[in-house]
């Protein structure tokens, strides 16, 4: 019964689609044809292929009326290999010097050793290993110039890397880095983690005073059981009078912004695991060989 109707059903669409084309100088096959069916089907004229295959991280005519439910961009992390180029890129080249600021110890690389998606998530691998004159080496992925966005609630699903001396960070950057620098810019940090202190999340703002010099807030919360063993949520709704900042959807930190403060702007998003660093005491556990933080999603909403 179920085989008569589907064939049935494919032959009144080769029909259907004969009719269509007869009017065309171009001749087509009937593989062409038969191919051509679950494409109509499943492609939509305002979705692309890349889309459907999840690799472009914007959602197509999503409209959102600002209740923080309706999601304009995600990187869900479904294909396995490379990130993917419309959402990320890789930042390998030291901007101080030959190395990167807050007397980081890594070397940021692209390699698949540090980076890569695999069986649903985003891996970010720090490992000790010589590499061009440094002790450790990782990686550290932004969404500049590919996605940016101005007030909504961002949710990045992760488990952490053990280990005493990893500094992992889900943070953003106001747009206008290249132009004004850091701190005038603004920085939004979500989460980032102490490995020395296992559990201990800070969420912190920064941006320059009146003097320009830098400023930030900050909010530590210490006891987020299992953070290098189950994945957490960390998020952040963002709006022209405060962001709050969230840890499996309970509330950590609010911030309160105003007009003057670098925060109502566009910020793109970066995804990184430093090694040593002043915020870990500048050091490593000798025993650290690797760790490595895995990002479940990350997601936009409006």
């Amino acid at each position: 019964m179920f085989k008569l109707f589907f064939l049935k059903k494919i032959k009144l669409c080769l029909f259907f689609l004969i009719i269509s084309c007869s009017k065309s100088d171009e001749s087509i096959s009937d593989n062409t044809l038969i191919q051509s069916v679950p494409v109509i089907q499943q492609i939509s004229q305002s979705v692309s292929e890349d889309e459907v295959q999840g690799c472009s991280g914007k959602i197509p005519n999503a409209n959102f009326n600002g209740d923080l439910k309706t999601l304009i961009w995600s990187d869900e992390f479904e294909q396995n290999g490379a990130i993917c180029d419309k959402n990320w890129y890789a930042e390998t080249i030291p901007p101080n010097n030959g190395s990167w600021w807050n007397n980081e110890f890594q070397y940021y690389t692209d390699r698949t050793d540090n980076l890569l998606v695999e069986n649903g998530t985003l891996k970010i691998i720090a490992k000790r290993e010589k590499y061009l004159n440094k002790d450790f080496t990782s990686a550290r992925i932004v969404s500049k110039g590919l996605f940016s966005f101005m007030y909504g609630k961002i949710e990045v699903r992760a488990k952490l890397p053990k280990g005493g001396g990893t500094w992992p960070a889900i943070w953003m950057i106001g747009d206008n880095f290249d132009q004004v620098d850091w701190p005038q810019c603004g920085e939004i940090d979500i989460m980032e983690h102490d490995g020395f202190k296992e559990g201990r999340i800070h969420t912190t703002v920064h941006r320059a005073n009146e003097n320009g010099d830098p400023v930030y807030f900050t909010s530590v919360k210490n006891d987020i059981k299992n953070v290098t063993e189950e994945f957490h949520v960390y998020s952040l709704i963002w709006n022209n009078q405060t962001l709050t900042f969230y840890i499996d959807d309970i509330a950590v930190y609010t911030y309160n912004n105003q007009p003057i403060f670098p925060y109502n702007q566009t910020f793109f998003i970066v995804l990184n695991v430093a090694m040593g660093g002043n915020f870990v005491g500048n050091k490593v556990d000798e025993d650290f060989n690797f760790g490595t933080m895995e990002i479940d999603y990350v997601r936009v909403y409006k």
